[in-house]
């Protein structure tokens, strides 16, 4: 806590904590100082603001700014505060405020006078946005790595069901057949979209403030292109005032968060409604289940239901960092400081969300006892009969005209279109002949499916192929339907 008889010595160091006392008599008061903190939670950022400071240094004295025994203490001193750090004996102190306070004040306190010249041409401004760059560079590859982990373990779920074949739904209702692989790989698909936009997010990332100082870069001759390579960036920013504004970065970032949250809440609402004993396509595994406390036959999928939850709070993380940006004029404003919490909890979610569907992919299995028999019900086959129909010469609004009134005499006779004679069916149109049947019933229907990217078995027998060969080599080839 900040005492008020605090004083600072020659340099602006506050020995107690602060370091910017130089034009203030009075200690921040405890309340402000509670208020204000931000190490608590941007301590997360240790390793990347180490790694800055390190680069910085190494610039400094490549232009002359330190000397090379003061970069030397610098470094060594880090890789102590580093040190300390990992092994948990860091005293982390709320009154220094954040992490790079922090890091720098103990700097000082260990090597003396060369710690002190470590943040020459540096802001807090130019230096935390740094930081955020790279830890959300690295998440990018992080959440990307689970991505392809997610995608696997539904391939290999697809994998071990070839041939069945689930009623497809449109407005929850029953619409046509699909062989379950290609409902699987439909999520395959989606969250391979969210590796390429999170791909594309980390170019606008990848881009480095550190120079850019407060807001109006420097008068000292620093080299930004140095600092920027030591740190794996792809470049400087070009404007120092947008270099310490910019945030667009972190909405992206967490929009990507958004759209994967929502294809990964999409799969675990499907999957929740299979589990159910209406539908009872899905049986889980007790690894990936829960009970209930008074009723002692249930079996929730509770995992599933967590992930559909847990979305919100991901969304919530973007509307927050929408909001804190939308009024904040250029330059850096301490509301900034707001944004790392959103973000890394948004993070931590979605990582620990396609953690838990790959796990529930993995323990999961499929009643096709189950499935098989309820196949008849809903006419599947329908628009497959208007499909023969059109092969027929006739007009697609007439077949669906025909085909609606087959199905309504299936009804009435409680039975399936495979069921009627071809004397009923003719009796509806005479179009029909004896090889009608050829498209008739659900399994008869998939083998008919043949325009790219379809559920017919040739085709998802190639998307599977190309899905392995991805998994396998690191790239794949979309092929046209034979």
């Amino acid at each position: 806590m900040a005492n008020a008889d605090k004083k600072t010595d020659g340099g602006g160091y506050d020995s107690g904590g602060a370091m910017w006392g130089g034009r203030f008599e009075e200690a921040v008061s405890s309340v402000v100082e509670r208020f204000g903190e931000s190490v608590s939670f941007d301590k997360k950022l240790y390793r990347q603001d180490l790694r800055g400071s390190r680069a910085h240094a190494t610039m400094l004295q490549a232009q002359g700014l330190i000397t090379e025994d003061e970069c030397k203490a610098i470094v060594s001193g880090l890789a102590e505060v580093e040190s300390e750090i990992e092994a948990g004996t860091f005293n982390w102190r709320a009154d220094r405020e954040d992490v790079h306070m922090n890091v720098e004040s103990v700097l000082i306190d260990k090597i003396g006078e060369a710690g002190k010249k470590l943040h020459t041409a540096r802001s807090r401004n130019d230096q935390v946005v740094t930081d955020v760059r790279m830890w959300v560079r690295e998440a990018i590859d992080e959440v990307r790595a689970k991505l392809r982990a997610t995608q696997v373990a539904l391939y290999d779920l697809a994998a071990a069901n070839e041939g069945v074949v689930v009623p497809g739904y449109t407005h929850l209702q029953r619409a046509q057949p699909l062989l379950l692989q290609h409902s699987l790989l439909a999520y395959v698909e989606q969250l391979e979209r969210d590796r390429e936009r999170l791909l594309d997010c980390r170019k606008r990332v990848n881009l480095c403030p550190l120079g850019a100082c407060a807001l109006a870069g420097t008068g000292l001759n620093i080299d930004r292109h140095a600092t920027s390579e030591a740190l794996g960036f792809s470049e400087p920013l070009a404007n120092s005032v947008d270099a310490v504004s910019d945030r667009d970065f972190l909405l992206e970032y967490v929009s990507c968060l958004s759209i994967l949250a929502m294809h990964t809440s999409r799969l675990a609402e499907e999957w929740v409604l299979w589990t159910s004993e209406e539908f009872k396509f899905m049986l889980m595994g007790d690894s990936v289940s829960t009970g209930s406390s008074i009723m002692p036959q249930k079996k929730n999928p509770d995992p599933m239901e967590l992930t559909r939850g847990k979305t919100a709070r991901v969304y919530g993380a973007l509307m927050t960092l929408l909001t804190l940006c939308k009024g904040l004029p250029q330059a850096y404003n301490r509301d900034l400081q707001e944004d790392k919490e959103p973000l890394f909890d948004s993070t931590e979610t979605t990582i620990m969300v396609l953690e838990v569907v790959a796990e529930f992919a993995r323990n999961v299995t499929f009643n096709t006892e189950h499935i098989n028999k309820g196949l008849g019900a809903g006419f599947l086959d329908a628009t497959t009969l208007a499909d023969y129909l059109v092969r027929k010469g006739m007009a697609f609004r007439s077949a669906h005209e025909v085909v609606g009134k087959c199905v309504a005499l299936g009804e009435s006779k409680n039975c399936e279109l495979k069921d009627l004679s071809l004397e009923e069916l003719q009796g509806i149109n005479n179009i029909f002949t004896g090889d009608v049947y050829e498209s008739l019933g659900v399994q008869n229907s998939v083998n008919q499916f043949q325009s790219y990217g379809s559920t017919g078995a040739k085709c998802v027998e190639q998307q599977m192929q190309r899905w392995g060969d991805e998994f396998k080599k690191g790239k794949g080839k979309r092929k046209q339907c034979d």
